[in-house]
């Protein structure tokens, strides 16, 4: 029978935690700074409570040791925990205006082209549902709306799920505008809103680790939009991410960043959009 966890936990080593952030970069990529090692033992104590595990190196050996594909759900469960899910509707404003403008553009220059959109580090939906908010709006004003999509990916499988039902607390809606609520959401028995069917056609979710985007069968998207994930990463490994997304634009296509995550970087085949307070770049040409 295990043993109930400790009562107390001490501070973990500089060995352990050693251990703990090269095991989490190489898995997901995020780069744990001294500052989050608080946090991390917090997380970690959390799961050895439900686990009836004693020590930090008692889940450590758990989540290596034997088949990993068991281990999914609770690895799961750690990143979820460990990736702070801070989104909400139409985050930056000034980003969903540019969005809104490529919008406006290809529905105007394209009488009978599909518009893909693809939110990366979804969380809960917020976003997706967002972009998809604006797509549909100028879809419509062209008779066009059922001609977009919006796909989501994020790591955290307990995310995916939330944004899969599309379930909000009305607080969350704060930046959605009484005309988006009246049109895009129904109003549940608890006071929740949730998205309504007819939008949540139109978006689908997907669980993708940014860490395998090279395997990853997406291509061709007029939107890339990335905000508020690359901050977990290490420079490098921003600039490898952001490569492989460029790669799934379609020629036209834009990517939208979050301010400050990439800083001097250049890449063949793409340009800067001059918009204020945004950072987005279009891709102009092949970049193989």
């Amino acid at each position: 029978m295990s043993k109930p966890p400790a009562a107390s936990l001490a501070n973990m080593d500089v060995e352990q935690f050693e251990l703990w952030k090269n095991m989490l970069e190489q898995r997901t990529g995020m780069a744990l700074t001294e500052a989050r090692k608080p946090y991390l033992e917090l997380c970690i104590a959390q799961r050895l409570k439900a686990l009836s595990l004693e020590q930090y190196m008692d889940y450590y050996h758990y989540l290596v040791s034997g088949n990993l594909a068991e281990k999914a759900m609770e690895w799961s469960v750690l990143v979820d925990r460990l990736t702070v899910q801070e989104t909400s509707f139409f985050r930056h404003p000034s980003s969903f205006e540019l969005v809104n403008r490529e919008l406006e553009a290809f529905y105007r220059a394209n009488s009978k082209g599909y518009w893909n959109a693809w939110s990366v580090g979804c969380s809960t939906g917020e976003e997706p549902y967002s972009i998809a908010m604006l797509a549909h709006q100028v879809a419509q004003r062209y008779g066009r709306e059922k001609q977009f999509g919006v796909m989501g990916t994020d790591i955290s499988l307990f995310t995916i799920a939330a944004a899969r039902e599309g379930k909000y607390r009305v607080t969350r809606l704060n930046n959605v505008s009484p005309e988006h609520q009246a049109q895009f959401f129904n109003k549940l028995s608890d006071g929740q809103l949730q998205v309504n069917e007819a939008l949540r056609e139109r978006v689908c979710f997907a669980r993708l680790n940014v860490l395998e985007l090279k395997k990853t069968p997406i291509n061709n998207m007029n939107l890339i939009y990335c905000q508020n994930m690359l901050i977990y990463f290490r420079r490098w490994r921003r600039h490898e991410i952001v490569r492989r997304l460029s790669e799934r634009l379609a020629v036209g296509g834009v990517l939208v960043l979050g301010l400050g995550e990439l800083t001097e970087w250049r890449l063949p085949g793409l340009k800067r959009i001059e918009m204020a307070d945004t950072l987005a770049f279009r891709r102009v040409a092949e970049n193989n």
